[in-house]
């Protein structure tokens, strides 16, 4: 089990997701936004109401599980997407990182902002060391993101993603070390 917690950092609140009109809302725009489902996988939730309450539901039980830290990203007290950190494997120290935001809130470093403040919780309060970062071949402003964050590139994982269409992805694969500078 994970204790959910809130991060303050960049200017951001990260908090975990709550079963709230405004974060069902929020949810529910996310995973109808065309860019979202433009590179997401098969695992995405439907973009209706029940799929949104799925992605709660997730959250919630994420946390409860020690799987998954999921925190809706707050400016100004708006959620404005998404970070977190899933799969995660204590025994092997490592985790993969997934973030998304809004599109009324991209283009402004919010995802690199994010993407660091998870980053660094997970080094430093759960003790992990190595974070892995995956997206679709072709999704550049998620490469941006990974780059400022200081995740490196490793290489090209072929078909390793079943997209939305049912179509076969190639994926980058990004990793972070705790022993990596800081970017």
């Amino acid at each position: 089990m994970l204790k959910p917690v809130e991060l303050e950092a960049y200017g951001l609140l990260l908090r975990p997701w709550e079963e709230t009109p405004g974060d069902l809302d929020a949810a529910l725009r996310g995973l109808a936004d065309p860019d979202f489902r433009r590179w997401n996988t098969a695992h995405a939730p439907e973009p209706d109401e029940a799929g949104a309450r799925a992605f709660l539901g997730r959250r919630r039980d994420g946390w409860a599980a020690g799987d998954l830290a999921s925190f809706a990203v707050t400016e100004a007290g708006v959620v404005v997407g998404q970070a977190g950190i899933g799969m995660i494997d204590q025994a092997m120290r490592g985790a993969r990182v997934s973030y998304w935001l809004l599109p009324e809130a991209r283009g402004r470093g919010l995802a690199s902002r994010a993407l660091e403040a998870v980053t660094r919780w997970a080094y430093r309060d759960l003790g992990l060391h190595r974070l892995e970062l995956g997206h679709a071949v072709g999704n550049e402003s998620s490469c941006r993101v990974a780059g400022r964050c200081g995740y490196l590139l490793e290489g090209v994982l072929r078909d390793a993603m079943v997209d939305l269409s049912g179509a076969l992805r190639d994926v980058h694969l990004h990793s972070r070390l705790a022993t990596d500078p800081r970017p």
